[in-house]
């Protein structure tokens, strides 16, 4: 049995949900209400199946190419801490992506499937918490579904867009995707140290 609230936590940080309701506004504010429900749903689908890929085979393609989950943790820790630092020094989630949107059409998939809800933190932390040598298919698989819950979560405060706007405003929702950053940067070193200790065989 996974540990539901830490998995959802996880991933709740590297989707940032939050982060990617001023994305949204700004990608479909030429669009009708119902062109954004479809845009919110195909983004959500989109995002579901390019981490349900990672899922499935990440680490298929890291035994494919020989290389060890040790490194790959230490490497992803690395990876997802310089994310982690990104989202908290750095342009917020919000600013960047939404600087992304302008001039690019195809808006369900760039930039909000990917970069912003299938972010590469997420691809990351979806390989990370799905470890073959880890945990179980049963275990893989209610890992999933906690993945689904945080995009679920997504997808509603996409439809939900405009009145979060009004209420925390494009300031609130960098404020959370800071916040979300130091929990992402706690996580990151939890597995460079699990990689570590993995790799000399500390223990």
């Amino acid at each position: 049995m996974i540990d539901i609230v830490a998995t959802f936590i996880t991933f709740f940080a590297v989707v940032d949900p939050i982060g990617t309701v001023p994305v949204f506004i700004a990608v479909t504010s030429h669009f009708d209400d119902k062109a954004k429900r479809r845009i919110a749903l195909t983004a959500s689908v989109a995002a579901a199946g390019i981490l349900l890929f990672f899922v499935v085979a990440g680490e298929l393609i890291l035994t494919a190419m020989s290389i060890p989950l040790s490194a790959f943790q230490i490497a992803g820790g690395i990876v997802l801490f310089l994310f982690a630092l990104t989202m908290i020094f750095g342009e917020s989630k919000p600013d960047e992506e939404m600087r992304l949107a302008h001039g690019h059409h195809e808006t369900a998939i760039f930039p909000l499937a990917v970069p912003s809800i299938a972010s590469p933190g997420a691809m990351l932390a979806a390989v990370l918490l799905t470890e073959n040598d880890l945990f179980s298919i049963a275990e893989q698989a209610q890992t999933f579904v906690v993945l689904l819950a945080v995009l679920i979560v997504t997808y509603v405060l996409m439809l939900l867009a405009g009145q979060i706007n009004r209420l925390i405003g494009n300031s609130g929702a960098s404020v959370v995707s800071r916040v979300m950053g130091l929990i992402l940067a706690s996580v990151a070193m939890t597995n460079l140290l699990a990689g570590v200790t993995l790799y000399f065989g500390l223990q």
